[in-house]
Order: C-alpha cells, then structure tokens, then sequence
C-alpha cells in the first residue's frame, strides 16, 4: 500500500489574500483605468463649432417672427445639415425620439421628396431622416437610427399619419414613423457612410 504524505503550509492572512488576488486576478487601478478608456470612446475635434451659441439661437428666433397671425402662409422650416461636394449633395435630417417614434412635419416631408428628385436628376443626393435619442455625437460608439429617402419612396417605411398604436387617436398633419423601422447605426458608422458618398462624388464629372 502506497502511502503519500502531504505537508500542509500555513497560511498567513497577507499571504492568503496574495493568492486570492493571483487566482482572480484582481486588476489594479491602471488596470482599471485603462479597460475605462476603452469603453468610452473620444471623436476627434469637430470641424465646424457654434462660437457664439447667444446669436446662433436669437438668429433663428428672429426668423420666427416672419410669418404672423393674419398672414394666409403658414409654416416653415429648416435644413439641419447639408454637404455638398463636387454637386453632389448629402441632407442630413434629425429628429428626436418619443415613446420611439419620430414626427416629420408632411410640408417639410413633401419638400424634402421633390428635393430629393430634382436634384438626382441633374446629380446624386442622398438624403438621411436620423433619429436619436439623448444622443453625445462626441462618442463615435453612440447609437442613432435611420432611413434614406430611397426608402421612403419605395414604401419600406410605413407613412402612418395616425399613431398605430394608439397614442395619438386622431390624424394628424405630421408622419409618424417607428423606431423599429429605422436601421439602427452608430456615429462611426455614420460618418463612413458620409464619407463614402464624398468618395463617390469625387467621380462625378
């Protein structure tokens, strides 16, 4: 009969938490600082920045005033971002989300599709409808959602004036479009998008 003897060292209190440390490998503070940075993501600085955000916003609140009561024009809108190179366009559009779903005015809707036409008539325009959220564009692993106006017209995006899910009970003159509908992108992917259409114009003679 084989018999084995086994010694058995004691362990010490410091000793044992040593060997805790080294079977789960606890990380140390740079450890942890570093695993930090990799999940928070930084763009590069911004091309284009609002230095004076006062006059920016007084600028667009003076424009508010010209159309009035008595008038028989109403509405009005704008373009959030627009890109042009070589004549070829890109038209950025952003809405926020509520109770995930975004509202588009049917005017600016129906300015954006004729605008769409005529300028792929004579050229190439993509224009992009983007949802977010609370949204920091700084953090290129940030998430919006979107559609091109392709997509629209070819009906891959429901064009509900009423809430189908019963929200908004009655007709509206707005389209409501679902976030679940959208394709969902991050800020990096965005901006290669972006650049590819540069890149394409590049070609445009």
């Amino acid at each position: 009969m084989l018999i084995i003897q086994l010694k058995i060292k004691k362990i010490l209190p410091d000793e044992s938490n040593d060997l805790i440390d080294t079977l789960y490998e606890k990380e140390s503070p740079i450890q942890s600082e570093q695993i930090s940075k990799q999940i928070i993501r930084k763009s590069p600085k911004s091309k284009y920045q609002i230095f004076d955000e006062v006059e920016f916003t007084r600028g667009r609140e003076v424009l508010g005033d010209l159309i009035v009561h008595g008038m028989i024009a109403s509405g009005g809108t704008d373009i959030d971002w627009l890109i042009e190179h070589k004549g070829g366009f890109v038209i950025l559009e952003f809405k926020g989300f509520h109770n995930d779903k975004i509202n588009i005015a049917k005017g600016q809707m129906i300015a954006y599709e004729k605008l769409h036409e005529k300028l792929n008539q004579a050229t190439k325009c993509y224009l992009y409808i983007i949802g977010c959220d609370d949204i920091d564009f700084s953090n290129p692993d940030s998430t919006v959602w979107i559609f091109e106006m392709n997509q629209w017209k070819t009906d891959t995006i429901p064009k509900n004036t009423t809430d189908i899910y019963g929200h908004d009970s009655g007709k509206q003159n707005k389209f409501i479009v679902y976030r679940e509908y959208m394709d969902e992108i991050s800020v990096e992917k965005l901006r290669d998008v972006i650049d590819s259409h540069w890149k394409e114009f590049e070609r445009i003679k």
